[in-house]
């Protein structure tokens, strides 16, 4: 394989903290994917319901939308590593509840949800200062390279938590797997621990509902991030299938294939991340985040379509490629242009703009089906979300003229980093003693 086409590892070499914050998410994404799978199957164990297997959605939206906005916030104001650590170890605390419930007699259903709404929160208020944190841990250049390595990290976990999660609960138990969960996070936290402090900016402004709106006017007047938000939702909302798969799987006659079905959007993706090393030399980042969701709603109306269940798989694999590209490229502008002293109220926007969407899309792709069929619902949603992304195109020139070698807002950025480098490096350098009289 072309070295050109290779990841950029630029990141890994430069950047202790980058590798110790990158394996850290490997470990925990992991261990977060078998509990995504074991949470579901037991709640379905106890309540026979798919309605109360749904219902787990619903209890992690409000804690999503909520949490979201204010650990934006937080990250601006707060030291990001200390906000990092104390919510891995918070989810860490949550999967050993779910492990002494899974243990008892007679497990409660209760917890179950209980601990599915605290995660999303911990998780809200989380990750807006990881998405923060990497532009102050890696180069501004190198940042393109970090998108597709955190991209490939988290597709492992995508492609091989799911899978071991199976083998797990089926051979040995719901508890070995919240028990797996938990050594994940304690394993991610002692990772964390011996990164660099990242405190607050001294622009940053403390946490308040005036400082979330001041983010979010920031945001409405940058058209081309606007952009990005938009776009994302739209593909989420109109074309994420996952929530029909099931009965897409026994309409094509084969039951098999569910779980290679759930399996290939990420494998796609892996696929993409495997190959990224084309995506640092690519500069009209809008534009290829348009043309990805395009392709994204193509791929899955062409999954909807076909009557055979390997063309189903393939153009499923291909969608999960065209999501990672449209990812990567919105997390580079959002990382190169974003001033640092937003960045946190920044990024818990970005959280609801790709969380929200797939969560209420599920509600999308089961309703369609009920009324129009399974393949309908799947092929309707693909063409609707192409020819959506197509009118945000139009609606919004600012994203698909974006250049990160000539916008405003990265020429800005780069030109602070490097000076706040360059003086870094004056201050680190050791000074020459005066020469002494004779």
């Amino acid at each position: 394989m072309s070295s050109r086409l290779l990841p950029d590892l630029a990141p890994w070499h430069a950047s202790a903290d980058f590798r110790r914050l990158w394996v850290s998410g490997l470990v925990s994404n992991f261990g977060s994917f078998l509990t995504f799978v074991a949470l579901p199957v037991q709640i379905k164990d106890l309540t026979g319901s798919a309605t109360a297997v749904g219902a787990i959605g619903a209890v992690e939206l409000l804690p999503l939308i909520l949490f979201g906005l204010y650990g934006g916030a937080l990250a601006d104001a707060l030291d990001k590593r200390t906000l990092i650590v104390w919510t891995e170890a918070g989810q860490g605390l949550l999967s050993a509840g779910l492990l002494v419930n899974a243990l008892l007699p007679h497990p409660a259903v209760w917890p179950l949800y209980a601990v599915a709404a605290l995660s999303s929160a911990l998780g809200s208020v989380q990750r807006p200062a990881l998405d923060s944190l990497w532009p102050r841990i890696v180069a501004h250049d190198d940042l393109p390279a970090a998108a597709a390595l955190n991209s490939f990290r988290w597709t492992v976990g995508g492609v091989a938590g799911p899978a071991v999660a199976g083998l797990v609960v089926a051979y040995a138990g719901l508890g070995w797997a919240y028990g797996a969960d938990l050594v994940t996070f304690l394993v991610s936290v002692v990772l964390i621990v011996p990164i660099a402090a990242s405190p607050a900016a001294h622009e940053a402004a403390r946490p308040s509902l005036r400082s979330i709106a001041e983010g979010a006017r920031y945001a409405w007047s940058r058209k081309e991030l606007l952009g990005t938000y938009a776009v994302d939702l739209a593909a989420m909302f109109l074309a994420m299938p996952l929530a029909v798969l099931p009965f897409l799987a026994d309409d094509l006659h084969a039951e098999w294939s569910l779980g290679l079905m759930y399996a290939s959007v990420p494998a796609g993706a892996l696929v993409v991340s495997l190959v990224s090393g084309w995506t640092s030399r690519v500069h009209r980042h809008g534009r290829m985040v348009v043309l990805a969701a395009a392709l994204w709603g193509l791929a899955i109306a062409a999954a909807g379509a076909v009557p055979n269940v390997w063309l189903v798989l393939l153009f499923l694999t291909v969608a999960g490629g065209c999501d990672m590209v449209s990812g990567i490229f919105r997390g580079v502008m959002w990382n190169q242009t974003i001033p640092d002293e937003l960045r946190g109220r920044l990024a818990g926007i970005e959280l609801l703009s790709y969380s929200v969407g797939p969560t209420l899309g599920q509600v999308r792709a089961g309703g369609m089906a009920g009324w129009l069929g399974v393949r309908a619902s799947v092929g309707a949603g693909g063409l609707l979300c192409t020819g959506a992304v197509g009118l945000l195109a139009l609606c919004l020139p600012a994203l698909m003229a974006y250049d990160a070698r000539t916008d405003e807002h990265a020429v800005r950025l780069r030109a602070r980093r490097t000076a706040a480098a360059a003086a870094t490096a004056t201050e680190a350098a050791p000074t020459r003693s005066a020469p002494t009289q004779s």
